[in-house]
Order: structure tokens, then C-alpha cells, then sequence
């Protein structure tokens, strides 16, 4: 059976990723709005309605206005805003976060795919207090820097006709209020919020986010091996997963230190660093911020949807 698919916002960064993955697809019929009516209501709620599955790229409010339209109790949706994402009766779209998250997007009707940056934080931690090795309420610090796509078509616009003159490494929320931060929180066992100090760097896409750990202010410090095990155990137990652990790093570097390593794929890659004699460890995560941090993320959600291989259309 052919399922039918509207993405609702095709025309930004992520929906236009999206259909690229999916134009091929013989098991799919994608829908689509003349670009005349993409503010017409009455248009895109027909849509909406005739589609299998929804996939939602667009801004917050446009989001759950395209939710408001939806009265078919067939249409199940995948909302790439942040509108959703600890909302009840949504689940949320990091497939590898826990053994049975799998299935659960697999039988939900509402999915929210989850943002870039909580992904890495998400994936690095949450084994670690579940396995007991970090405290929920550890005041934890989460930084990185990803490319300019992720801040959407202004950003690309501003940083490609700055060329070389446009910033190599720009911090930004230094409010300390960014948008991901409850999600962050909510799905990773913190029970508050980390510092998060998010860049962005003049290249298009890929990022690199790491957590510092000064494991020696912990009343049980635990040694790198034990922080990589755990992590490692979590995912070995995930069917179908496109989250790697490289091998507990015996160097003080290396070129898998590169935030466009995975570009073009759905892969993240977790790294763990620690020097025991000092009791500090630093965690690190490799990922296309356009890839596994979003349209790679709403493809792995829909063919779980879908009931098919959760790598149809993605390179690992």
C-alpha cells in the first residue's frame, strides 16, 4: 500500500531535505501545495486531512495552527517544531533515547521530532543516570558549535554573503534561556536545566557537541571505562540504531573530531575522553545537524511510522 505524505513547510532548510530523501520512494505518494497556496488554509487543511502522515517543518505557531486543521482521525503527524516536544500526548522522536522508544513512535499518531542540540546531550547522559554514575541534579555544562543551516534560511542567506568575512565561531543564547533547554532537561534524567552554550561556525552543516565532567566533585567517581560501558550497553541494546560509540579513547585527540564527519548520513557518534588520575572526563557527540538532528530524524520516525526499515532513505 502507497502512503501518502504532505509535508507541510517543504519550501525551508528541513522540508526540502526531507523530500529530497523521500522523492524516490515508490512506497510513497507525496502531496504538495502550489507554492500560490501555502497560505491558504482551506488548502492545506485538505491536504492535511487526505495525508497518512504529516510532517511538519515549520516555525512554532504555523505548527500548531496546521495541527488545529487536522479532524481526520487518520492523519498521523511528525512535528519538526519545537512546539510539541514535551507536550502530553506526543512522543518524542529520538528513537534510540530508551529500548521501547522505538515502538512507541511506531504506534503513535503524534511524533515530535526532536531539535539538534538536545540529541547529543540526550544520548550522552541519559545512560549515565540511569546506570547511576551521574547524579540527576549534577549542575551539568553543555556546549558545541554547529553549522549556519541550523539557523534556518536567514542565517544561510546572512553567513553566505558574509563569505569568508563572516564569523568562524559565534556563541550565541547567552541569555541561557535557549528553546531546547526543556527538552533537554525533560528527557535526559536532569532534573535541571544544563548550561547550555550553543555556536555556530562559517560552514554549512555538521556539529559537534561535548559535556566537561569534573568527576571528582561526585560522592562516587566513576572511571572512564565505567561512563563508556554504560553508554556503550545502552545502545548495543537498541535494535536498528543509528547511534555508534567509538571505542574508549586512549589519545588526547583525533580526527573523528571533526563536526562534519558525519555529514550527508543519520549517524551520530558518541566519543568518551577521561583521565582517571585526575578524576575529569569529557563527553562528545558528532552529527549532521540537517541529518540525524532533523530531516534524517523525521525519516528514521516516519519509516518506523510506516512499519518499514528504519534505514529506507538513509545513509548510515
Amino acid at each position: 500500500m502507497v502512503a501518502r505524505v504532505f509535508i507541510d513547510g517543504e519550501a525551508g532548510t528541513t522540508g526540502l531535505q526531507i523530500r529530497e530523501r523521500l522523492a524516490a520512494r515508490r512506497d510513497l505518494e507525496l502531496l504538495s501545495i502550489p507554492d500560490h497556496l501555502r497560505k491558504d488554509l482551506s488548502a492545506r487543511a485538505d491536504l492535511l486531512n487526505a495525508a497518512d502522515v504529516a510532517i511538519l517543518c515549520l516555525p512554532d505557531d504555523a505548527a500548531k495552527e496546521s495541527v488545529s486543521l487536522i479532524t481526520s482521525d487518520t492523519t498521523r503527524v511528525i512535528d519538526a517544531s519545537t512546539a510539541y516536544r514535551v507536550a502530553e500526548g506526543w512522543d518524542y522522536g529520538f528513537a534510540e533515547m530508551a529500548k521501547d522508544q522505538g515502538a512507541k513512535i511506531a504506534a503513535s499518531k503524534r511524533v515530535s521530532n526532536p531539535g539538534c542540540w538536545p540529541q547529543g546531550l540526550i544520548a550522552l547522559t541519559r545512560p549515565l543516570i540511569e546506570a547511576g554514575l551521574l547524579p540527576a541534579d549534577l549542575p551539568l555544562t553543555y556546549n558545541g558549535i554547529s553549522g549556519y543551516s541550523g539557523g534556518g534560511k536567514s542565517m544561510i542567506a546572512d553567513y553566505e554573503a558574509a563569505g569568508a568575512g563572516a564569523n568562524t565561531f559565534a556563541p550565541y543564547a547567552l541569555t541561557f534561556n535557549h528553546k531546547h533547554l526543556p527538552e533537554m532537561t525533560a528527557y535526559s534524567g536532569l532534573t535541571k536545566a544544563p548550561l547550555f552554550t550553543p555556536s555556530v561556525g562559517n560552514y554549512y552543516k555538521g556539529m559537534l557537541t561535548a559535556i566537561p565532567l569534573q568527576l571528582s566533585a561526585l560522592p562516587k567517581v566513576p572511571t572512564g571505562a565505567e561512563l563508556h560501558a554504560a553508554i556503550a550497553d545502552h545502545f548495543a541494546a537498541i535494535k536498528d540504531g543509528f547511534v555508534e560509540v567509538a571505542p574508549l579513547a586512549d589519545t588526547g585527540s583525533s580526527k573523528d573530531l571533526n563536526p562534519e564527519a558525519h555529514n550527508g548520513t543519520n549517524t551520530l557518534r558518541l566519543h568518551v575522553f577521561a583521565n582517571d588520575a585526575r578524576a575529569q572526563a569529557v563527553l562528545i557527540a558528532v552529527y549532521d545537524n540537517l541529518g540525524k538532528g532533523a530531516s534524517g530524524a523525521a525519516v528514521q520516525n516516519l519509516n518506523l511510522m510506516l512499519g518499514v526499515d528504519a534505514a529506507t532513505s538513509l545513509a548510515a
